[in-house]
This record gives C-alpha cells, sequence and structure tokens, in this order.
C-alpha cells in the first residue's frame, strides 16, 4: 500500500511542529555534552526559539523543506512588511547577508543530529543552499566618530556601565558574545588583563589601558560583586542584573549611534572590534600579535585590517608627502 505524502514527508525529512521543542531541546543537550561553547549553545537557542515562532505564526503542522523556505524568506524580506520581522513592526532594517548564512550554519546540525538519533531519514535543510555571504568591506569608526560615542556613552541613565562598554570594545577588540560572557574574575585589574571565551570554547588574554580600567573601576565600584557574576549587567526587564545579552549589547550601541548621530557606518559591538584592529596596526602594532589578540584562527583574516591600514598609510603619505609640500 502506497504511503500518504503527508507520512511520507513526515517519515522522510519533516518534523511534526509540536515535537520540534522536545527534539531541539535533545539536541542542545547533546551539544553540553560535546563540550560545544556556551556562545554556541546560547546562539542555538535563541535560533531555534525564532524557527519555532515562526512555525507557531504560520500555524505550520510540520517542519520541512517548504516551512524553512519560508523562514529563511521571512529572516530576509520580512522588513519590507508592516508586521515587521518577528512581529515587531520597528524592525525595518535589513539583516546582512552573513546574518542569513548564520541561521543556516546553526541550523543544519540540527536536523542532521535528527537523522543520527532516526527520528527522520533525511535533512530538509540539505535542500535549501547556503545563502552566499560575502565578505564585506571593513568600516572602521573615525576618531570623530569614537570621541560622538563616548560622549553619547556619558549622557545615558547607566553612563558608568555603557562608558566602561565603550571603552573595553574599543580597547580590546573583544567579539560582542566574549563581552557578554564576562565574569568579575576574568579580570584582573592590576595587570589590566581580562581572559575571555572566545569561539571553538578557547580562552585567550586580552589587555586594555590605563583609561579603559578606570572606567571599569568607576562602574564596578557601584555595588558589591561575587567573583563569579557577569561584568556588564542588564538593566532591563525581567534580565536586570543578569549578564547583558548580545542582542541588549546590540541594542545598546544601536541607542548610542542615535545619539551620536553616527551615519554612513554600521553602529555595531563588530565595528568596535573593526576599529581595534585598524587603530591597532595604524599605530604601528604587529599583525601576529594581532592575529591572538584578535583570536582569528589563521592569518588571513587579519590581513583584511592589514589592507585598510596600509591604504590609510597611502592616502596619509600623498597628503603629507615632504617633498609635495616643499614643492608648495
Amino acid at each position: 500500500m502506497q504511503k500518504s505524502t503527508a507520512s511520507f514527508s513526515r517519515s522522510n525529512s519533516a518534523i511534526p511542529t509540536s515535537q520540534l521543542t522536545r527534539y531541539a531541546q535533545g539536541w542542545l543537550l547533546d551539544g553540553e555534552i560535546r563540550q560545544h561553547s556556551p556562545q554556541t549553545l546560547a546562539m542555538r537557542r535563541f535560533l531555534v526559539g525564532k524557527l519555532e515562532w515562526f512555525l507557531n505564526e504560520q500555524k505550520a503542522s510540520e517542519c520541512g523543506v517548504f516551512e524553512l523556505r519560508q523562514f529563511f524568506a521571512h529572516i530576509s524580506t520580512a522588513h519590507t512588511g508592516d508586521n515587521g520581522r518577528w512581529g515587531n513592526a520597528q524592525r525595518t532594517k535589513q539583516v546582512r547577508p552573513k546574518t542569513v548564512k548564520t541561521y543556516h550554519n546553526h541550523l543544519r546540525p540540527l536536523f542532521h543530529w535528527l537523522i543520527e538519533e532516526g527520528i527522520i531519514d533525511s535533512s530538509p535543510m540539505d535542500a535549501i543552499s547556503p545563502p552566499i555571504a560575502r565578505t564585506e568591506q571593513i568600516q572602521p569608526f573615525s576618531e570623530s566618530q569614537v570621541e560622538a560615542l563616548m560622549a553619547a556613552a556619558n549622557k545615558t541613565t547607566h553612563k558608568k556601565r555603557d562608558t566602561a562598554i565603550v571603552y573595553f570594545l574599543l580597547d580590546t577588540g573583544v567579539r560582542a558574545s566574549e563581552l557578554c560572557a564576562l565574569k568579575l574574575n576574568d579580570i584582573d585589574m592590576s595587570t589590566r588583563r581580562a581572559v575571555v571565551l572566545g569561539k571553538g570554547n578557547k580562552h585567550r588574554s586580552v589587555y586594555f589601558g590605563r583609561t579603559t580600567a578606570k572606567a571599569l573601576w568607576n562602574y564596578l565600584r557601584e555595588d558589591e560583586r561575587e567573583p563569579d557574576s557577569p561584568v556588564f549587567q542588564s538593566d532591563r526587564g525581567y534580565g536586570t542584573g543578569e549578564a547583558l545579552t548580545r542582542s541588549g549589547l546590540l541594542q545598546l550601541i544601536e541607542r548610542l549611534g542615535v545619539i551620536a548621530r553616527i551615519e554612513a557606518v554600521r553602529c555595531s559591538p563588530h565595528t568596535f572590534r573593526h576599529t581595534f584592529a585598524v587603530t591597532f596596526l595604524r599605530n604601528g602594532g604587529n599583525v601576529f600579535t594581532l592575529q591572538q589578540l584578535l583570536g582569528h584562527t589563521n592569518l588571513a583574516m587579519t590581513n583584511r585590517y592589514v589592507a585598510v591600514s596600509q591604504g590609510d598609510i597611502e592616502r596619509q603619505h600623498r597628503q603629507f608627502s615632504p617633498v609635495d609640500g616643499m614643492r608648495k
């Protein structure tokens, strides 16, 4: 007897929406056993939550190829609709191709794990090509923009925390997830060193100057903290006092960008990382040292900043050439 289309779909590549949460919990638990980093697990939990929201909004009975294609289309194009992305009318900004690819990269292992568990026979993600995410041009903040952001941080309700965040991002080049995961006992104020947990569950040391140390001290001395408490804490909603989330950090930097009237440059934590790297090289820093500070696994990633810094040197020479100056 021939199987119906619905049963064929479910037994081969789709799973019932009603069971997605339970399967996802098993997948995340498996990730903990395999020693995935807390940042990876938090990201996967966040992305699966978005998928669950979308399936429920669509009243989809199952999650297969068709539903996943609709999901990726929502991520890419929902900003053009009246309801915005994720049902938030204020989410009208188009996401970067890299963001769409992040969803693809993290959801793909979920369905392959379901195959390993014998829950489905094939992955619906195999039918969805990875989004093309071309390398974006590096655009660091200018010196005047950095000064404007520092001034903006000093005008917020939590100016000591926000000032410390701006200084720490600029002085260390850490990723957003690394800053949010930072614990009090990860920071050594005497040596001005912090140990961060980066990609691949790897720890590395980053360093900060006296000005950043002072900003951190002014913020941290406001209240007593346990050694394992988060350095940068949330000040909103139910998460007050808990670690600032990546989403909360992004929203904070975007708000500072509005106050500082930053234009033509994406105002995000990662732009601070770009600015740190380019400034480090402009000031004579070594590219191999920069690779270690940024936590890059290969030099090719770091060399992107070399091109930007060398281009700046070329423009500076053309503007201030000693011989051309004599001719004037």
